[in-house]
């Protein structure tokens, strides 16, 4: 039981979600975002949604999974809740000629009625949500029974998994607070909707990153992944080369490529559901 529980302390979500809407904007995270792009055509293909439907993305950051629905035909209502984000997810619409609506939206308090979407999608996005039964709660109430909730997840022991649990050591996060990468968990998503389910496909894919070197990936992940970036921040110059020497261990840990460059699988639960 973690510290907030155990003094009947509820967890300020509010205080939390400020938070992490300014780390997501205090650096250009659309950079990092656009490197996922398969991410979110792998996860359209595996949710095939009927051409025509209404799909809503959630947490939708710069529009991986907007696009590539959008490019099947889709009619798609992009959410997140840092604006900065939805901006470059239309900029790259407007450049595909895709009509998408963008709205800002909270993942853990939709401003949609019960039963308005054919299906939902979010790659790495919705597991970022701090309330996350609440976020759980609301992908289901907004998607009509019998459409589909697609889900993209890091796992929590896979290589990004493992750097956010890196970022929340060196940034010593609230108590309280819960691993974004629970979501990757089967028996996680299994609890929060399984009951909810006409059915539930959960597998494990991998998505492949690859740099020049692991130094490069370090500042180029220091400098677009606003997460790292606070994180840096507060780590201050004392701490930053632990928490660099953090992450390059990791890399190491994970790196396939023999060649200097840098080569690392990170596992991701994919989970496609039909809502009962």
């Amino acid at each position: 039981m973690n510290i907030a529980l155990k003094k009947g302390i509820a967890p300020d979500y509010e205080k939390w979600n400020r938070r992490l809407n300014g780390s997501w904007s205090c650096a250009d995270y659309a950079r990092f975002g656009v490197t996922l792009q398969k991410s979110g055509e792998d996860l359209a293909e595996a949710a095939d949604f009927t051409p025509g439907s209404h799909i809503l993305d959630v947490a939708a950051g710069n529009g991986n999974a907007t696009l590539a629905v959008a490019r099947r035909f889709c009619r798609v209502t992009s959410t997140d809740y840092v604006e900065s984000l939805l901006d470059s997810g239309r900029r790259r619409a407007e450049a595909e000629g895709l009509e998408i609506d963008f709205e800002v939206a909270d993942a853990q308090n939709l401003h949609y009625p019960d039963d308005s979407f054919d299906g939902v999608i979010s790659t790495f996005g919705v597991m970022f949500a701090p309330d996350q039964q609440a976020a759980a709660k609301e992908i289901v109430r907004v998607c009509k029974p019998g459409g589909k909730i697609a889900l993209a997840n890091w796992t929590p022991r896979g290589f990004i998994g493992r750097m956010c649990s890196i970022i929340g050591s060196h940034m010593s996060a609230s108590p309280g607070f819960k691993a974004p990468a629970n979501w990757g968990r089967e028996g996680w998503i299994r609890d929060h909707f399984e009951d909810a389910a006409a059915s539930l496909s959960i597998s494990r894919r991998t998505f492949i990153y690859r740099y020049r070197s692991p130094q490069h990936f370090l500042e180029f992940f220091r400098t677009h992944y606003g997460l790292l970036h606070k994180a840096f921040e507060k780590a201050g110059p004392r701490g930053e080369k632990a928490l660099a020497d953090d992450i390059l261990n990791l890399v190491d840990a994970f790196n396939t490529a023999d060649d200097g460059s840098m080569r690392v699988p990170s596992k991701y639960t994919q989970v496609v559901m039909i809502k009962a």
